[in-house]
């Protein structure tokens, strides 16, 4: 990057790491040019005031690098979840095809604690084969991550989701609303009666209560395992990612 080039920045967020970067630089370098991108997938994203935010995607790598040309941008922070794999790629070969400065913000992994039951899994295939017969899971996983478990109708899943689906592909309890403490999540359990916790191993604290109240109450987790993280450079946390910026 020339020396004499204007920094701007680009967040690819949906995670909660991504708002508190993009908070964080407003709040802490307010002339600095900021845009964070979310793929859309909840009706009412959390956007933070006053910041340049974009929904939708790109249209791949090469989308994204046209993206990253037409609006000069200089920095580019992959802050998705974990598991947007396809995303990490794209942002990658994106940032090389324009010459942009790229860091992965790749929150550590879950470690288990002495009190936990948990059973890794590569797969969501893998999750769903490792539930008992008549099993009645809470299912963890977000929409697009459903469709394998409805080759297994001895299942009686409860689901929780921020908006109404349009449909689904199994019969399911269905719990509208987002996740709540650990406390919610122990009191949402035990009143469903699920039997096992089923989800990806996510990482970070906004999302580890339904694994805390898991173990609370003695359930198992059914765990999937993460793919490879994206290649380097990465960052753990936020002020990783804010020291990377300010270089």
């Amino acid at each position: 990057m020339p020396a004499d080039r204007p920094r701007r920045v680009l967040i690819l967020g949906g995670t909660a790491e991504a708002t508190a970067l993009a908070r964080r630089l407003a709040a802490e370098r307010p002339s600095l040019p900021l845009v964070l991108s979310l793929a859309g997938r909840t009706l009412a994203p959390d956007l933070p005031a006053g910041i340049d935010a974009r929904i939708g995607g790109f249209g791949g790598a090469a989308g994204l690098a046209a993206f990253l040309g037409s609006q000069a941008i200089t920095h580019l922070v992959d802050a998705t979840h974990p598991f947007a794999a396809g995303i990490s790629r794209n942002a990658a070969e994106a940032a090389a095809t324009a010459g942009v400065r790229r860091l992965a913000l790749h929150r550590p992994g879950w470690t288990a604690g002495p009190d936990d039951r948990w059973l890794r899994v590569a797969c969501l295939a893998g999750a769903r084969d490792a539930l008992p017969h008549g099993a009645r899971p809470f299912l963890a996983l977000g929409r697009q991550h459903l469709a394998t478990f409805r080759h297994r109708p001895d299942l009686r899943p409860v689901l929780r989701m921020v908006d109404p689906p349009d449909d689904l592909p199994f019969a399911a309890d269905l719990v509208l609303g987002k996740p709540g403490d650990r406390a919610a999540e122990v009191a949402l359990m035990a009143r469903t009666g699920v039997t096992h916790l089923v989800c990806r191993d996510s990482g970070g604290r906004a999302s580890f209560a339904k694994v805390e109240a898991a173990r609370a109450l003695g359930l198992p987790v059914v765990l999937i395992d993460r793919p490879p993280p994206p290649p380097p450079p990465l960052a753990a946390d936020t002020e990783a990612a804010l020291a990377w910026l300010a270089g």
